[in-house]
């Protein structure tokens, strides 16, 4: 789940999340984070930027984000990138920043609220009496992709958004609420968070784009299976995750925090091999009251 307020298409704050941390047990998913730690290999150097093969399940060669490099997350609002970033987030509606390494984010697992007229009633998730299934905090509507023959459909529209991700010159697609089956009352399983995942990084390789896992540290075990070549975290350092993501993406993860005492958790621990940065919870441009960041 995205902890940070965004803009949509036309410019508008969706209110995007990340003002509050999903409501889930901390205490369950830190021990469930250490043993993936233990089950997942030891980091493999600190190399950066270079191209791969992508690997199951898509052929095409992609170009990685660099390890431990400068980072900006611009998902509200493009704006020039101070000096010493080498790798942007942004939304989709936007465009790259020049010369750098360029991340487009797209809300992949849920309906924008303004968007919501635009799904197929179908494609919306429902529960037994028919009501569609709301993410409460942001007022999205969850996409029913719980059946193979649903999830080729909602992968045609999101994948068409990847479509333009690849057209505008981006490196990599960044989707978000991976973790929807959480929220789903049950509805959804990892299992078709995963498989649809799949569809996803198949057509992102397939158009030379890297894809990224969005926090749900849970699944990080099985990221190769799911085609994932590096993590988005927010607030790894505030709720101890950071060894999860760097041990399943060997090193790959770009971390937003939202509190000064993440940012220094994040970096007594990782600074220089992963990329951190603090950002305010409205990912706001240079000139608003609320922006703030910092990398130190």
């Amino acid at each position: 789940m995205c902890r940070a307020a965004r803009r949509g298409q036309d410019g508008a704050d969706l209110s995007r999340k990340g003002v509050l941390r999903a409501s889930r047990s901390r205490t369950a998913l830190g021990a469930l984070a250490t043993a993936l730690v233990l089950a997942l290999p030891a980091l493999a150097g600190c190399g950066s930027g270079e191209h791969r093969d992508s690997g199951s399940p898509g052929p095409a060669t992609v170009r990685l984000p660099p390890r431990g490099a400068g980072f900006d997350y611009q998902i509200g609002g493009g704006y020039r990138p101070a000096a010493g970033v080498r790798i942007v987030s942004r939304d989709r509606s936007d465009s790259p920043a020049p010369g750098l390494y360029n991340i487009c984010y797209v809300n992949a697992f849920q309906a924008q609220p303004a968007e919501r007229s635009s799904w197929p009633a179908d494609l919306l998730l429902r529960d037994a009496r028919g009501r569609v299934v709301i993410d409460e905090d942001w007022h999205e509507p969850l996409l029913d992709i719980g059946t193979p023959a649903k999830r080729e459909r909602v992968a045609r529209r999101v994948n068409r958004w990847i479509d333009g991700c690849a057209d505008k010159g981006f490196d990599a697609v960044e989707p978000d609420n991976y973790d929807s089956y959480t929220r789903s009352r049950r509805l959804l399983t990892t299992a078709d968070a995963t498989a649809f995942m799949t569809l996803l990084s198949r057509h992102a390789h397939a158009r030379h784009l890297a894809i990224a896992q969005k926090n749900t540290a849970e699944l990080a075990s099985v990221r190769v299976r799911t085609g994932l070549d590096f993590a988005v975290a927010e607030e790894c350092g505030q709720y101890d995750e950071c060894e999860v993501y760097a041990k399943a993406f060997d090193g790959r993860v770009v971390d937003v925090e939202y509190t000064d005492s993440g940012l220094r958790a994040a970096r007594a621990r990782w600074g220089g091999r992963l990329s951190i940065v603090r950002r305010d919870r409205d990912v706001s441009v240079p000139g608003s009251a609320a922006y703030v960041r910092k990398v130190r």
